[in-house]
């Protein structure tokens, strides 16, 4: 028996868009599922946003203020989509309104507001996923089978990478991603994230890391409105730039593995190049994400001189089959977010988590602040 519940969703750019789109695609890729999404309201606070997405998307109700969401009776799920700042503030009331929530990374500026999030949603018997959505990729599931089944052999090391260029442009204006205490550690939390998530879903847990970081444009223009997305600002005040363009960081997994993450979001040339490269005592495993259909695989009993294959991933990778009915057919960034929808709405009407969640949330977040404390003094840091 389908039922119907009640979502919202809470800012509005760019991923409030990207989270409405997959609520509405989710029936059509899992059309097993027992829930079925209803727009109920959106909320933005820049005048006319909310109601721009009502009109198009056909929310009941737009707010200016989210908090007429967490009253609204009638909600049941909310995607919270602002700022990295309002992340707890929205998150624990959501919670304490006895609410679903799928939000985004990182949850917060900090682990203390992840783990406060965390804390509240466990408190009110309520789902809550994460959207750390480059785990859902079918070819990550491929290659995270692929380890566990020793087919590369005991994993060695790994280097994962995350450059872009989004924060390039010296123009770029000084919006709440380069403010500490609103955008909280710049790459780390944009970038970085997503970086320590895909490091323990691959190879486990982190042990111990050591870090340095870097700014590369200290000062930006104020905007003077407004913004949406990377707008570009002239002849604004100058204002500094507080939180990282660049992390580097040295990573020792439980398992005795090795690792380098790296991410920069000033890297001019690099759009969205994200991936990672696995070595294991008898082959590699490699996936990038503007290739998202493929893995460079290597294995077998050469050892040296090894080559690596082109693998296509298909139906009997992750969650493939639900888009497309043969290997090598393209999926999208947006597929990603259809599949965490899926994931959050799987949770709540089998009261059984599914994909990411607020612990793994946490867990990122500690290894992030863990970066900061390294660069900080110059010194390994362990992680509990």
């Amino acid at each position: 028996m389908v039922r119907t519940l009640g979502v919202a969703v809470v800012g509005f750019g760019w991923m409030g868009r990207v989270h409405t789109q997959a609520y509405a695609r989710v029936p059509h890729h899992f059309p097993g599922l027992s829930l079925r999404p209803e727009l109920v309201a959106v909320a933005d606070e820049v005048p006319g946003r909310a109601e721009e997405a009502a009109a198009q998307y056909g929310f009941a109700a737009a707010h200016r203020d989210w908090r007429e969401v967490a009253a609204d009776p009638r909600v049941q799920a909310v995607s919270i989509a602002a700022p990295n700042f309002l992340h707890r503030e929205i998150g624990l009331a959501m919670a304490e309104a006895g609410k679903h929530i799928w939000i985004e990374k990182p949850v917060g500026l900090t682990a203390e507001d992840a783990r406060a999030v965390s804390d509240a949603v466990t408190k009110a018997g309520v789902q809550g996923t994460v959207g750390f959505n480059y785990r859902g990729a079918p070819a990550v599931a491929a290659a995270r089978e692929l380890i566990a089944s020793g087919e590369i052999g005991t994993v060695t090391h790994v280097r994962i990478r995350l450059f872009s260029d989004y924060a390039a442009h010296p123009e770029g204006a000084l919006t709440w991603r380069y403010e500490r205490e609103r955008g909280g550690s710049g790459v780390l939390g944009d970038l970085a994230s997503h970086g320590v998530d895909l490091a323990r879903f691959l190879l486990g847990e982190i042990e111990a890391l050591t870090a340095d970081t870097a700014i590369f444009l200290p000062r930006r223009a104020r905007p003077t409105g407004a913004t949406a997305g990377h707008t570009r600002a002239t002849g604004g005040e100058l204002g500094p730039v507080e939180n990282e363009d660049y992390v580097n960081c040295l990573l020792r997994f439980a398992s005795g593995a090795r690792g380098v993450l790296e991410a920069c979001r000033v890297s001019v040339s690099e759009q969205n190049n994200y991936g990672f490269e696995v070595h294991g005592t008898k082959g590699a495993v490699l996936w990038d994400f503007r290739r998202m259909g493929e893995l460079g695989v290597s294995r077998g009993t050469s050892y040296q001189d090894q080559p690596v294959s082109t693998v296509y991933v298909g139906p009997g990778d992750g969650e493939y089959a639900a888009f497309q009915p043969g290997s090598a057919n393209s999926m999208s960034y947006d597929d990603l977010k259809v599949i965490e929808a899926h994931h959050f709405l799987r949770s709540i009407a089998e009261n059984t988590p599914y994909g990411a969640t607020l612990a793994d949330a946490v867990h990122s977040a500690a290894a992030l602040d863990a970066m900061a404390r390294s660069a900080e003094r110059g010194a390994w840091v362990p992680l509990a």
